[in-house]
C-alpha cells in the first residue's frame, strides 16, 4: 500500500507554477489577479481564504480579498462581482462557499464572468467539460485526476466508482474519468447495495460527506482509493473512508488530511493562470 501524498504533490505543482506565472507575466506584461469574496464570519472559510492568499503570494499572483458582512444586501454582492467582471486587473473570481443561508448561492455564482470562473462552476464551463473540451475545470476533481496522473495510476479501461453526485465533485470527476476512457459508475444516497458497486472498483473516489462510510469489507484488494471527504469526529479530522480498515487492502490511498485538500488550492492557482492566458490570448 502506498500513501498518495497530496501535500507534497501540491507543493511541487506550486513550485512549477511560480516559473510559469513569471513567464506569463513577462510575455503579456501585466500582473495576474485573483479576487476572492468572503461573506460572513465562517471560521473554516476564513482559513481557506487565508490559504488561498498565501498560495497567490507564493507563486506571484496578486490576491484581492473582499470581506463582506453577513447581512449585506445580495444586490451589493452582485454589484461587486459586476465590477470585478469588468476589471482587467482581475483574471479570476471566486466566491468562498458556503455562503450564509440568506443568499441565493446559485444566482450569485451565475453572475461571475464564465471566463473568470476559476472554480469551474458555471454552466458554460461544465458544458465544455461534458463536451470533452474543458477550459476551467472544478478544482477538486481536477486535483483528483492530477494525483492519479502524478502517481502514474492507469485510468483507461479501469472500473471507476464515484460515491457522490454533487455538481462540485461527483459529476465533474466522473466526466473527467470518462474522458480518460474509464468505465464509470456514480453511486449516491439512493443507491441500493452500495457495497456491491464499490467492491467492483479498480479506482474508488468517495465524495459523499459521511464520515468513514466506506469500510474495508466494501473494497477489493488492490483498489486505488481517493477520499475527497473531510469530516470531524471525536478524534479530529477524518474522511469518508475508514482509513484503518481500507488501507491494508488498497494499492494506493489518500489520507485525510494531506490528500486531496492541498490539491484544490494548487488547482485554483493553475486555473487562475489558465484564465489569464486565455483572456490575453483571445
Amino acid at each position: 500500500m502506498q500513501i498518495i501524498d497530496g501535500k507534497k504533490t501540491a507543493s511541487e505543482i506550486r513550485l512549477a507554477l511560480k516559473e510559469k506565472v513569471s513567464s506569463a507575466v513577462m510575455k503579456y506584461k501585466k500582473p495576474i489577479g485573483l479576487a476572492v469574496i468572503l461573506v460572513g464570519d465562517d471560521a473554516p472559510s476564513k482559513i481557506y481564504t487565508a490559504n488561498k492568499a498565501k498560495a497567490c503570494n507564493e507563486i506571484g499572483i496578486q490576491s484581492f480579498l473582499y470581506r463582506l458582512e453577513d447581512g449585506i444586501p445580495q444586490e451589493e454582492i452582485l454589484a461587486l462581482i459586476d465590477r470585478l467582471n469588468r476589471d482587467d486587473a482581475v483574471n479570476g473570481i471566486l466566491v468562498q462557499l458556503p455562503l450564509p443561508k440568506r443568499y441565493d448561492e446559485s444566482n450569485i455564482l451565475k453572475s461571475i464572468d464564465v471566463n473568470k470562473d476559476v472554480d469551474g462552476y458555471s454552466a458554460y464551463q461544465i458544458g465544455r467539460l461534458n463536451l470533452g473540451k474543458p477550459e476551467l475545470v472544478s478544482c477538486t476533481p481536477l486535483g483528483v485526476l492530477t494525483l492519479l496522473d502524478t502517481y502514474q495510476i492507469p485510468i483507461e479501461g479501469k472500473e471507476a466508482v464515484v460515491v457522490g453526485r454533487s455538481n462540485v465533485v461527483g459529476k465533474p470527476v466522473a466526466q473527467l474519468l470518462l474522458s480518460r476512457n474509464a468505465t464509470v459508475t456514480i453511486c449516491h444516497s439512493r443507491t441500493q447495495n452500495l457495497a456491491e458497486h464499490t467492491r467492483r472498483a479498480d479506482i474508488l473516489i468517495v465524495a459523499a460527506g459521511r464520515a468513514k462510510m466506506i469500510t474495508g469489507d466494501m473494497v477489493k484488494r488492490g483498489v486505488v482509493v481517493i477520499d475527497v471527504g473531510i469530516n470531524r469526529d471525536e478524534h479530529g479530522l477524518c474522511g469518508d473512508v475508514d482509513f484503518d480498515s481500507v488501507a491494508p487492502k488498497a494499492s494506493y490511498i489518500t489520507p485525510v488530511p494531506g490528500g486531496v485538500g492541498p490539491m484544490t488550492i494548487a488547482m485554483l492557482m493553475t486555473n487562475t493562470l489558465k484564465a489569464y492566458e486565455l483572456q490575453n490570448g483571445r
